[in-house]
């Protein structure tokens, strides 16, 4: 697996990105995919997701500082994936961390540092969009 994390500040405090940061809204905002619907799961909430041709489900389930959020079953981008948001204060604001794993399972060394690469992509979108609605 390939773990790629990215941190940023955000001018709200975490009870104000508490409100903002849903379980769907945590997928729309990465870029990729566009939630088709959430159900409850236990202590968790399964967002369905679709794009580029796939339709899969992510596992988000809110922890104490943030959310833990994977991808359920076989039928997404990855082998596994899995990431955790973070929200810590700080300055009158809150500092977001965003650390994913991803593999795609392959024997190939270089293609999981390829799916690190388009996954860091992805949790820099999702802070610079929680940064601007904020």
């Amino acid at each position: 697996m390939r773990e790629v994390e990215v941190e940023r500040f955000v001018a709200a405090t975490p009870d104000a990105l508490r409100r903002l940061l849903t379980p769907a809204a945590l997928v729309e905002y990465e870029g990729s995919f566009v939630a088709r619907g959430t159900r409850p799961d236990g202590d968790a909430t399964v967002v369905t997701v679709a794009g580029g041709g796939l339709e899969f489900d992510l596992r988000v389930t809110e922890t104490p500082d943030g959310w833990r959020y994977e991808q359920v079953g076989q039928q997404g981008p990855f082998d596994a994936m899995e990431t955790a948001v973070t929200l810590e204060p700080a300055n009158e604001g809150s500092r977001v961390r965003a650390v994913s794993r991803v593999s795609l399972g392959l024997p190939i060394p270089l293609v999981d540092r390829v799916a690190g690469w388009k996954r860091r992509g992805e949790l820099r979108r999702l802070l610079d969009a929680v940064a601007e609605d904020a």
